[in-house]
């Protein structure tokens, strides 16, 4: 049973991951209370804190965040975190950047985000086919998930799952349903990150009961303008598990709107822990 921690400090996931300039390619977060899984902020905080601080420190606005990487290799506590941004290289349309973030002396997370601007295209579309949405999402029930049987962050989100449900041992490690901020704000990059890391791994549908695991590696592809998504609208959340070898896990994901646009697409590395 986690042990019991002070209400949440804020329950806006924008002010949550915010950044404050710290000079010469540094920042400041401040890592609020309530958002845990586990001992630490649970990783789309963490990434969305540092893919912030990114854009934040990319001079060229009409560079959108393209594609995002990064590992967590230690629990972020509530508190002041340390953020140092560099450049690795800004090309003529193309900027490829790296943040690590740090509390006292140790790094406790990593991440490079690739930025570019649009160019025109003959080959835009989506190839992968589109989630069978079922009905529509008002009508799905919403599955309140919180301490003591799920993580603290999970208060913040809306989920309503359309199956398979967690630990229900089904025959395939998959998971799909709706999924929003419960305080909506305007959707960024890092809010995106938040939504697709929020989800429970797909392998839990195989379970039946829970199993500790944690992200050890994370990958997004950005797909869609966030500002071109109403934050009141949930997004369809699809999840499988690929593939599972000595205890690691690799899971795809995928988040669409409800008009069958393709949002991001995401691959987590998961470690078994027991």
């Amino acid at each position: 049973m986690t042990d019991p921690i002070a209400p949440p400090s804020t329950d806006d996931f924008t002010l949550a991951t915010q950044v404050e300039p710290d000079g010469d390619g540094r920042y400041v977060a401040t890592i609020p209370d309530g958002w845990q899984q586990g001992r630490g902020a649970f990783g789309g905080l963490v990434l969305g804190a540092l893919a912030r601080a990114m854009l934040h420190a990319e001079p060229d606005a009409a560079r959108a965040l393209r594609s995002l990487s990064g590992e967590i290799v230690g629990p972020v506590l509530p508190g002041a975190a340390d953020i140092a941004v560099k450049a690795l290289r800004r090309g003529n349309a193309v900027s490829t950047w790296e943040a690590w973030l740090s509390q006292g002396p140790e790094l406790l997370a990593r991440a490079s985000a690739v930025m570019g601007l649009a160019r025109s295209s003959d080959r835009d579309g989506t190839e992968a086919p589109p989630p069978s949405m079922g009905a529509p999402w008002e009508s799905v029930d919403v599955i309140p998930i919180g301490p003591p049987m799920g993580p603290h962050f999970a208060r913040m989100y809306e989920f309503r799952s359309t199956g398979p449900q967690p630990f229900s041992g089904a025959e395939r490690s998959e998971a799909s349903g709706w999924v929003r901020l419960r305080k909506p704000v305007a959707l960024g990059v890092p809010e995106l990150i938040g939504l697709m890391d929020s989800w429970w791994p797909a392998t839990f549908a195989r379970e039946l009961s829970p199993r500790p695991m944690a992200t050890v590696a994370f990958t997004l592809q950005m797909l869609a303008d966030p500002a071109s998504l109403d934050p009141a609208q949930p997004l369809h959340y699809r999840a499988w598990a690929a593939a599972s070898r000595q205890g690691f896990v690799v899971e795809k994901r995928e988040l669409w709107t409800p008009q069958a646009e393709l949002v991001a697409m995401n691959q987590q590395t998961f470690v078994i822990i027991k």
